[in-house]
Order: C-alpha cells, then sequence, then structure tokens
C-alpha cells in the first residue's frame, strides 16, 4: 500500500513537470505579456481551481485560509518569490545562461532532500541528479552559452531561484499534514503580489488574439497553476529524491515540444540531451521500477 501511494505521487509529479515542458510554448503563443501580468493572471486561475476544487468537496471559505504562518510564508515565498527572482534574473543576465543556472534546483532538490527531509541520499540519486544536469547544460551549451562577469548579479538571481525552489519543495515535506488545498491560498497571495508589481513596474499589454488568451488560459490551467496541486502531492508523498532527477525532463520537453511546433530547429544536441535525463531520471528511480 505505501509503495502504491508512493507510485501515485510519483506519477503526480511527472504530471507537473510534463506541464511544465509545455510552459515555454504555451508562453510564447501568449505574446508579449509583460512578466508579472502573465503571473497575475495565471495564477488567479491556478487559484480557482483550487477554490472550485474545494468548495465542491464542501469546504468553507476560512478553511482555505486557516493555515499557520509558518505555512504562508514557505507556500508565498516559494510561488511569488521563485517567480519574482526568475524573471529579474533574465532582466540582468542572459536567458540561457540565467536558465542553466536556475535549472540547478533538481540537484539540490536532490541535495537538500537528506538534511532537510531526513532522506537516506544513495549513490543512485546522485549520479541521476548529475546526469540530468549534465543533459540540461549540453543542451545550453549547444545554445551557445558564455558567461560574463557583468552579469554577476542575474546569475546571482538565477541562483537564488534555484534555492528558493528546491527549498520550497523540500521543505513542503515538512508540512505533509497540510492539505493540497492550501495551494489555492498561495497562489491568490502571489497573484496578488505580482498584480502589484505589475502596477509598479510595468506597462499593461492584453493578450492580442483568442489564441493568446486560450493559451494564458492554458498557462493557468496547467504550468503556472494546476502543475503546483499535483507537484504539492509529489514532494509530501512521493520520493522526492527521484523527483529532483526527473525534473531535468522539463527542459527537454520544453525543448522538444517547441521543435514539434515548429518555433525551434531540431539539433543532434536535444538528442544527446535528452539520452542524458532519461538515464539519469531511470537511475534516480530505480527504488521504484526495480520492485
Amino acid at each position: 500500500m505505501v509503495l502504491a501511494e508512493r507510485r501515485r505521487a510519483m506519477a503526480a509529479g511527472l504530471g507537473a513537470i510534463v506541464l511544465w515542458g509545455a510552459l515555454a510554448t504555451l508562453s510564447v503563443l501568449a505574446g508579449p505579456v509583460p512578466p508579472f501580468q502573465m503571473v497575475a493572471m495565471t495564477f488567479a486561475v491556478g487559484a480557482a481551481i483550487g477554490i472550485v476544487r474545494a468548495r465542491a468537496r464542501g469546504l468553507a471559505w476560512v478553511e482555505l485560509v486557516r493555515w499557520p504562518g509558518k505555512v504562508w510564508l514557505l507556500g508565498v515565498g516559494g510561488l511569488f518569490g521563485y517567480h519574482a527572482l526568475y524573471f529579474a534574473a533574465l532582466q540582468l543576465a542572459p536567458p540561457a545562461e540565467a536558465n542553466l543556472v536556475n535549472y540547478l534546483w533538481p540537484l539540490l532538490i536532490v541535495l537538500l532532500s537528506a538534511p532537510l527531509a531526513g532522506e537516506r541520499l544513495g549513490w543512485s540519486h546522485l549520479a541521476g541528479a548529475l546526469l540530468g544536469f549534465a543533459g540540461v547544460a549540453l543542451l545550453a551549451v549547444g545554445r551557445g552559452v558564455s558567461f560574463a562577469g557583468t552579469y554577476a548579479l542575474g546569475y546571482a538571481l538565477a541562483l537564488g531561484c534555484a534555492f528558493a525552489w528546491s527549498l520550497y519543495s523540500v521543505l513542503s515535506r515538512r508540512f505533509g499534514e497540510t492539505p493540497t488545498d492550501a495551494i489555492a491560498s498561495f497562489c491568490a497571495a502571489a497573484a496578488i503580489l505580482s498584480l502589484a508589481c505589475h502596477l509598479l513596474f510595468e506597462p499593461t499589454v492584453w493578450p492580442a488574439t483568442p489564441v493568446a488568451w486560450l493559451s494564458v488560459l492554458a498557462l493557468g490551467i496547467g504550468p503556472t497553476g494546476g502543475a503546483f496541486y499535483l507537484w504539492d502531492h509529489a514532494v509530501k508523498r512521493g520520493d522526492i529524491r527521484a523527483l529532483g532527477a526527473l525534473s531535468y525532463a522539463a527542459p527537454i520537453l520544453s525543448t522538444a515540444l517547441l521543435v514539434l511546433c515548429g518555433l525551434a530547429p531540431p539539433t543532434l544536441t536535444l538528442l544527446m540531451a535528452a539520452l542524458l535525463v532519461t538515464a539519469g531520471a531511470v537511475l534516480a528511480s530505480r527504488d521504484l521500477w526495480k520492485r
């Protein structure tokens, strides 16, 4: 029963990773909507998903906000903090380099799972995560990354992204008794904070076409909404060490989807990166499939 529950949680985590793989394509289709405006819109959709789900199950409104302060801090800090740092990093450093630094978060999840979540870290978990990072690094090198000291602040913010999401993911395991319904509250708070940042720092640019509007809605239902509910269940009930390594599939899936949609050219580097990530994922999750 315990193994079956863990496998279901891992399936939820894989679902979140697949949804994150659609993030880049949907963002391109949504058009040039300012970052904080996009987060406010999509997180509002994500919050609505959780509110409808909770109300359908008979939960009162007060039950959606009655969480301890440390749970609020972790949830809002993880969701809003990560995205705020990420967009700031993209403003201050080249996107390819910033994304590569940001994608240290799956490796950090694996490394932090032992001291912060009490997991036993085996060689297969570490090797799997390193193979995954090697795949993402290879993909980045294929795009011509070149780190320059003038973008040090942007790289530092990208590293902050990696720590923000990895700490949020690992520490969520300590609050396993907190139901996934709490994500609706965190999404709502993050949407409000993002709206405030948008009004302070950005012009308003609405999606220009029906396809763009549908893409924004799809982002809120999937990568920047629904995926958070799946991920919360996964990190609380699944093998967080294997989840870290599996997460390296997200940038590979993202690039592959861009290729399939004709938004990026196919390359041999993508295939090699995918093979490395797949090998790492299989290695890191060997405790699940060998049984």
